[in-house]
């Protein structure tokens, strides 16, 4: 069953907004994420991912469901689109999220959780893109990011698993996770609907072979392959 009209159509906010603007958004919501609970039963999880063209203001967004704990390919969408909002860190989503939330509404298969290559809560105002997009889709989400943005933690074993809390303002939000012996490790925190814990699980659940998520990286190589394609 698709993800519902009415949850996509929810306007928490306008996306047509100056950075300032988004930041007092970003304050606003925080307070609006669950993240005290699990996700409940997870059989379908979706990686999204965006390219940006280098030359113009072109945007390639896609999402690929896989089935769980199998991860067996179900699904993928991508849309094209142009970027109206400025590079500014902190401030990703509103870059992205208007984009994905096209393409999460033409999937015929709704995900249970949702992995995104960027932050969850560990982020310098508790809303990265994953609890950003999370919060509007009315979905368990979980950042996954290839660099620290905010916190500080101990150094993490070499070994797939080990791990050390990611702590930001004296609070856990999230962890480093080694996904594969040897190789750098994830900055991994909960989006929304879903425990630091969980999150740690499910993103070690779903890095069989490599050190992304597989969801998220089938979304990296759809996306910069259609990219690739057009331009």
């Amino acid at each position: 069953m698709p993800l519902s009209n009415t949850v996509m159509s929810s306007k928490l906010h306008s996306w047509d907004v100056s950075a300032k603007e988004a930041i007092e958004i970003q304050k606003h919501l925080r307070a609006k994420l669950s993240l005290n609970s699990g996700p409940g039963v997870i059989r379908r999880v979706a990686g999204a991912d965006v390219s940006f063209s280098k030359r113009t203001d072109d945007v390639w967004a896609g999402v690929v469901v896989f089935s769980y704990p199998g991860l067996l390919r179900m699904e993928e969408r991508w849309v094209k689109g142009k970027t109206k909002f400025p590079y500014v860190p902190g401030l990703l989503s509103f870059r992205e999220i208007p984009l994905l939330l096209q393409v999460f509404q033409n999937l015929d298969i709704t995900p249970d959780l949702i992995f995104c290559d960027g932050q969850g809560i560990a982020h310098p105002r508790g809303l990265g893109i994953a609890s950003h997009l999370g919060l509007l889709l009315d979905r368990p989400a979980i950042g996954c990011a290839k660099s620290r943005l905010v916190g500080t933690s101990s150094d993490v074993g070499e070994e797939r698993g080990s791990f050390s809390p990611l702590r930001y303002e004296g609070k856990t939000v999230g962890g480093v996770l080694r996904t594969r012996t040897r190789v750098k490790p994830l900055f991994i925190s909960p989006g929304n609907k879903i425990t630091v814990e969980e999150s740690l699980k499910m993103v070690l659940d779903c890095c069989p072979k490599y050190r992304m998520p597989e969801p998220t990286r089938q979304a990296h190589i759809l996306v910069n392959r259609i990219r690739r394609m057009e331009e």
